[in-house]
């Protein structure tokens, strides 16, 4: 196995009533604070309320960005970056779920620098600085909240990009289950699928790696299978969500990873669904990643199928390798799409097959994408036409 370092010094405040030390963590970094939101159900929950409440009671001066977009546009975070360097902010707070906390990160680093934030993305400019950022998590699905990356659309140029910069990890997360109480339904099915496709995209290697982080893997996996179609019934069962939402953080931060060093797939695939459509990511993830791996599924990576099925939804053991891979493609693909009521189909989404040549050449970067099984264009070609 490779070596590794593991780095994520996120201080975390988990659980109901924890509010009561944002403002403290705040004035840490200064007293002006950007506050960033999306449409507004931060203030529908009364969210809004109870964090300016406690930003006022330490005394600190609040700014607002709101109307972060789901998919989050390159346009939210110039306008964030902009008010950073007018007001001469601080540090900024983002309440919301991954889209807003996404944005935020880039508004942090484009504070800093004198350039078009786009060209982190377009020329890959060096990301050397960022303000600090505060997250309060709302929606149990990206992971942003404890992670070093963030996605960003451009629809002027049709690019979804992501890209990881350890500045831009945050100093301080809110994660309080409760919060999450009135995602609908849909959102939640949404974000069960991004946590899964998390997961998935690392525990589907190749190398060598840890074998207690492939058990630490299926385990949220099962939990993932276990909790999401409760908080969907249940939508205010406590233990669900904040079992949700912990997976959220750790599904993505780093620590699955070990020495592994094997590209992902499925989300380069789906960054292009939704740079064109500007579809739910999760809906994306959730269509594509069964055929993805029915694609991959041959001699030579069956066996890891096969730990998949019998590990995580408890496909008996004493079957052909072939028959077990076969049946855990087709329990995720229930779990996906009958559980959580998913569309399943490009088709049922508006996905159309003329876009496929230019989506997949985008996907892989006109190459190869070096994955659990390299795709070229052709083969992702092949993946989006399964998805008809």
């Amino acid at each position: 196995m490779n070596s590794f370092v593991y780095d994520i010094p996120v201080k975390v405040y988990f659980g109901e009533n924890q509010l009561c030390h944002l403002g403290a963590e705040l004035s840490r970094y200064g007293k002006r604070v950007l506050l960033t939101y999306g449409g507004g159900s931060i203030k529908k929950i009364g969210l809004y309320d109870a964090v300016m409440d406690e930003m006022k009671k330490a005394g600190l001066e609040v700014f607002e960005l709101s109307g972060i977009e789901p998919n989050p546009r390159i346009d939210s975070v110039r306008r964030g970056a902009q008010i950073c360097k007018d007001e001469k902010i601080d540090v900024l707070l983002a309440a919301g779920g991954g889209s807003t906390i996404d944005a935020t990160k880039w508004m942090a680093a484009g504070a800093c620098v004198d350039f078009d934030p786009w060209e982190f993305f377009s020329r890959w400019a060096p990301v050397e600085k960022a303000l600090p950022i505060v997250t309060v998590l709302t929606l149990s699905a990206t992971g942003s909240e404890m992670d070093t990356g963030g996605v960003i659309s451009n629809p002027e140029t049709k690019d979804k990009i992501g890209r990881m910069a350890s500045p831009l990890l945050p100093k301080v997360s809110f994660l309080d289950p409760s919060n999450t109480y009135t995602v609908s339904s849909y959102q939640t099915a949404c974000g069960a699928a991004d946590m899964m496709s998390h997961i998935i995209e690392v525990y589907f290697n190749m190398n060598q790696d840890l074998f207690m982080l492939d058990c630490f893997m299926e385990g949220m996996m099962k939990t993932i299978v276990r909790y999401t179609p409760i908080a969907m019934k249940d939508p205010t069962n406590y233990e669900a969500r904040a079992n949700l939402m912990w997976t959220s953080s750790w599904a993505i931060n780093g620590f699955v990873n070990g020495g592994k060093q094997q590209a992902w797939s499925c989300h380069p695939m789906e960054h292009e669904l939704s740079a064109i459509y500007d579809i739910t990511h999760g809906l994306g993830l959730a269509i594509l990643t069964p055929r993805w791996l029915e694609y991959c599924l041959d001699e030579t990576t069956v066996a890891k199928y096969v730990q998949f099925g019998v590990n995580v939804f408890g496909i008996d053991a004493n079957q052909e390798p072939m028959a077990i891979a076969k049946q855990g493609i087709e329990k995720l693909s229930e779990f996906l799409f009958d559980v959580l009521g998913l569309k399943r189909t490009f088709t049922e989404v508006g996905i159309r097959a003329e876009d496929f040549p230019i989506m997949a050449r985008k996907a892989c970067g006109g190459g190869v994408l070096q994955g659990f099984k390299p795709l070229a264009q052709s083969d992702i070609e092949e993946i989006f036409k399964m998805c008809l």
